[in-house]
């Protein structure tokens, strides 16, 4: 073969050095991953060489993860529920769904386990309108699902029958909390909040009525003095306020859906995280056993996503 002829114009060395970048991108882009972990690192990849924004980014992210999350894991728990006593007065009840401010009620009878249908806010307007209205025939029938039942398929069973909300149920048929559509929806996009939602420091740290013992969801928000003053721990304070910055400083970069952290004695997993910051968090106090059997095998105990069993 000649040798090419040096009259003959030669391709720059920039043009050279894009071909080979957007070689390795379409590589990148279109190798077929084995598995959702590697699917996932793709997506973290293109994310850095920013052919994704971090808000795509994450719910691409927390589409994937819907399917792993079961109701139990974003439920409201029963103690932290707002229900209606269909015996109360019409007077306390308006008072209630106005102190509240909540556009549903769960509405009990005799038993907070005897749910026996659903009252829109909206609806307590005829009583104002009209006399005589039975609050009864206002209720709206209400649903019952298992603390099993996976977002992604309680997703769809809210679009398809139009429901806002589900009361979710124990293997024993107790009210164990509620789930609404936001909160399904909060998984994907992240917090949907309105001008009722409130940034309360005791909304911080929640125990998990009906979970093992010295089981919490915690915000990522919450001050690390205020976790020390619950949970009895010391956790430094100097390279972070809060817990979810004490977690990425530990791992130094940003904690994952679904990750599990073991610092001291308390066991962190990330329930929801965008590729910015962590946002929530179940936390549970472990015995020194555990600990020590953690520590034998690493100083940090973690999970990738798809092995966390959320």
């Amino acid at each position: 073969m000649s040798d090419p002829s040096p009259l003959q114009p030669q391709p720059a060395a920039s043009n050279r050095r894009e071909r080979g970048l957007l070689e390795r991108l379409s590589w990148l882009l279109l190798r077929e991953p084995e598995d959702r972990e590697q699917l996932l690192e793709v997506l973290q990849q293109a994310h850095e060489r920013n052919l994704l924004d971090a808000d795509a980014l994450s719910m691409i992210e927390g589409v994937m993860q819907v399917s792993e999350l079961a109701a139990r894991d974003i439920m409201i728990p029963r103690a932290q529920m707002d229900l209606i006593n269909i015996e109360d007065s019409l007077e306390d009840i308006l008072s209630f769904a106005v102190d509240k401010s909540h556009s549903r009620f769960p509405v009990y009878e005799g038993q907070r386990d005897n749910v026996i249908g659903v009252l829109l806010a909206k609806d307590l307007l005829q009583c104002q309108l009209r006399e005589g209205v039975d609050l009864r025939d206002m209720l709206r029938p209400a649903v019952f699902i298992p603390e099993s039942k996976r977002l992604n398929v309680l997703l769809r069973d809210f679009r398809q029958n139009r429901n806002h909300i589900a009361l979710v149920v124990d293997e024993f048929g107790g009210v164990a909390g509620l789930v609404t559509i936001e909160d399904v929806l909060e998984q994907i996009v992240g917090d949907i909040e309105d001008e009722y939602d409130f940034d309360e420091e005791a909304d911080n740290i929640v125990s998990l009525e009906g979970a093992d013992t010295g089981v919490y969801r915690v915000k990522a928000v919450t001050e690390i003095e205020q976790f020390n003053a619950v949970f009895g721990t010391r956790f430094e304070t100097d390279q972070a306020d809060t817990v979810g910055g004490l977690l990425s400083c530990h791992l130094a970069r940003v904690p994952r859906r679904g990750e599990v952290v073991q610092m001291d004695t308390i066991r962190f997993e990330v329930l929801r995280a965008d590729a910015r910051q962590v946002q929530l968090l179940k936390v549970q106090v472990t015995t020194p056993s555990d600990v020590s059997s953690a520590e034998h095998s690493s100083d940090v105990e973690t999970t990738s996503p798809k092995a966390a069993n959320l």
